[in-house]
């Protein structure tokens, strides 16, 4: 798996869970809060941990922000410093990617009109979906099953439309990528331990499972 660098912005629940579950995954976290008492409980669960505000571009400088290919903007309520702290990632330190964290449909339209990347609802995605769909982008929803081991519904891709799940690279069961594709959501009508020869359409969902590295890595075009 590839490491990234990613700051967190905002230690509330969403936050806290992504930071954890990105670092466990092994990535290299920077967390970012006002509150001291929440950066240094995220001490030896992320790489580094800083008090202070994150809409203050001198602290942002201090903690080399710029080097960072990935930045989440976690902060809840205080829509003013999430914007801030969007355009200060995107404009100022030109951060690669940055995911805002939105309360509302017009706090998220705010957010993108400003730059962000990717806006996630944590009522709708939770920070551990969040920290496994970062990187793989067709990823829609991960579940843990025991450590190490788990299920993800991904996108069809482009490149995978037409072609069968053994021309792609999944085999009935076990497949090149070491994951077993377990049913195909097509439409309201499952396709249940779907053939190798099963033709893939647009809009298709498949739900794999399989080791989490596999999981991480599967090279699924596009």
């Amino acid at each position: 798996m590839a490491s990234h660098q990613v700051a967190v912005i905002g230690m509330g629940r969403f936050g806290i869970a992504l930071a954890r579950e990105l670092y466990r995954i092994g990535h290299d976290v920077l967390t970012i809060d006002r509150d001291e008492g929440l950066t240094q409980a995220m001490m030896g669960h992320v790489t580094y941990s800083v008090t202070g505000d994150s809409t203050s571009a001198e602290l942002l400088e201090e903690v080399g922000i710029g080097n960072f290919d990935t930045g989440v903007v976690a902060i809840g309520t205080d829509i003013q410093s999430s914007v801030l702290t969007t355009v200060l990632l995107k404009d100022t330190f030109h951060v690669g990617q940055v995911v805002a964290r939105a309360t509302n449909e017009l706090h998220g339209k705010t957010l993108r009109a400003v730059g962000a990347n990717r806006v996630v609802y944590p009522e709708q995605e939770t920070g551990l979906r969040t920290a496994h769909s970062l990187f793989q982008r067709e990823t829609i929803e991960y579940m843990e099953i025991t450590s190490g081991y788990g299920i993800s519904k991904i996108m069809v891709s482009t490149d995978m439309i037409g072609r069968s799940l053994e021309d792609v690279g999944f085999g009935a069961r076990k497949d090149s990528q070491n994951v077993s594709v377990v049913a195909i959501r097509r439409g309201r009508d499952p396709i249940v331990s779907p053939s190798k020869d099963e033709v893939l359409q647009e809009s298709d969902q498949l739900v794999i499972a399989g080791p989490e590295d596999s999981l991480e890595n599967m090279d699924l075009g596009d």
